[in-house]
């Protein structure tokens, strides 16, 4: 009665222009930080999107998207 069950969250694929804008994975050389975003090809301007603390996040950022691979960029 008093406890419930957790109900799972269920993840809805987000989309985005798969054709002008490509999944990056922000690193930062110094302190390490990392955010995942989506860089434009012909502009290259990086728009963030969530940051990354550990591998959770950066698989809840890939299902969000249902993106395989993502590249790292320094």
């Amino acid at each position: 009665m008093w406890f419930h069950k957790k109900q799972e969250k269920k993840t809805e694929v987000k989309s985005f222009d798969r054709e002008n804008k490509k999944p990056i994975l922000k690193c930062s050389i110094c302190n390490g930080e990392q955010v995942a975003g989506f860089k434009d090809i012909r502009t290259g301007k990086f728009e963030e999107v969530m940051y990354i603390r550990n591998e959770k996040d950066l698989n809840e950022f890939l299902g969000q998207y249902g993106i395989d691979r993502i590249s790292k960029e320094y």
